[in-house]
């Protein structure tokens, strides 16, 4: 992961905090996966060599992990996970629009980059509650919800004098 400031709490100290202090890594301990020289990464917990489709599927049901340069230890967390993120948008049906990525990018560096992040993950949480609660009625309630954040992204960015 990226080295955050003191003043930014990381994801888990966030979860720890809403939690009381407990949260699901400490009922279960963190996956390491160590990516090698050659580009490899290594599941410590199966010891085997693991694909990104197979850290994806660990991604997908939730499961907890850190990847770390096998050399020097560095997080390199953020770093695949967004590699993930590139080949999904690469192959098939993207989800992000040239728009979408042009905004995000004009926010690094901007006064309000600090809060984007906190604003697309509390969105995100959102609309996975909505998804999780209507189950079968997902596709009516997406697109509502899909509206609902449009407007309010168009409102956010105006807000601060970007185009959305």
């Amino acid at each position: 992961m990226a080295r955050k400031s003191a003043a930014q709490p990381n994801h888990a100290e966030s979860e720890q905090a809403a939690t009381g202090g407990a949260t699901a890594a400490d009922a279960q301990p963190q996956r390491v996966i160590k990516k090698y020289p050659n580009r490899r990464l290594y599941d410590t917990k199966t010891s085997s060599y693991v694909t990104l489709t197979e850290i994806k599927h660990l991604v997908m049901e939730g499961q907890s992990f850190v990847v770390r340069d096998a050399k020097s230890g560095e997080d390199l967390t953020r770093s695949l996970l967004l590699q993930i993120i590139l080949e999904e948008e690469s192959a098939g049906v993207p989800m992000f629009t040239e728009a979408v990525l042009s905004n995000i990018i004009r926010f690094y560096g901007h006064a309000m980059q600090g809060h984007m992040g906190a604003y697309l993950e509390s969105n995100l949480q959102s609309l996975m509650m909505m998804q999780s609660k209507m189950g079968h009625q997902q596709q009516n309630i997406m697109s509502q919800m899909q509206e609902q954040m449009q407007k309010q992204t168009a409102q956010f960015l105006s807000a601060f004098g970007l185009k959305s």
